[in-house]
């Protein structure tokens, strides 16, 4: 699976386009969700990964992506549903995000990758405030596709290192905030 190309960050959009976003579509736990595909750099084959000790469950791991290590994360059981079964549709999408004003690369562990939708703003709804299976900060909205609906995420909320960050202190049994091995 290769790279994708993003237009550059310093061209202005028509009207049009700004009405009309574009999404990467995948899969987890039998359900589509969604991102925006500005925010991907690519899509890999799931492949080896290093394991890191005392890193809470929801992440899988390290890659050495081209000399850079990559955090990933299993997107699944940071939902709280369980590790995804790693299958031979399974990819890990690379994904850029904001941290403390700086970019900073993240792969996420997904199903399958569907395809890359545009979706007019109008079919995008607000996110729910219940029935959804995630927490609602993490839902950006609801896409209309075909009649369905499709979760779109906000990746900087997902994928937010100070939360993980926390959330790595209480599975480890440390009172947030407080400095390794302290209580």
């Amino acid at each position: 699976m290769g790279a994708l190309v993003r237009a550059g960050k310093d061209t202005q959009p028509s009207v049009e386009e700004a009405e009309q976003r574009q999404y990467l579509t995948f899969m987890l736990g039998g359900e589509t969700f969604a991102i925006d595909i500005l925010g991907v750099k690519e899509i890999i084959e799931y492949g080896k990964l290093t394991t890191v000790p005392l890193m809470p469950g929801f992440i899988r791991g390290v890659i050495n992506l081209r000399g850079a290590v990559v955090p990933v994360v299993d997107l699944s059981a940071r939902f709280g549903r369980g590790s995804s079964n790693v299958t031979r549709r399974t990819c890990i999408v690379i994904i850029e995000i904001e941290s403390d004003g700086a970019a900073q690369d993240v792969g996420i562990v997904v199903d399958a990758v569907n395809e890359v939708l545009e979706i007019p703003s109008g079919e995008i709804e607000p996110a729910p405030a219940f029935g959804a299976k995630i927490r609602t900060d993490f839902i950006s909205g609801m896409g209309k596709v075909a009649g369905q609906f499709v979760i779109i995420l906000d990746v900087n909320h997902v994928l937010s290192i100070e939360e993980m960050a926390v959330l790595a202190q209480v599975e480890q049994g440390e009172a947030p905030g407080s400095p390794a091995g302290t209580q």
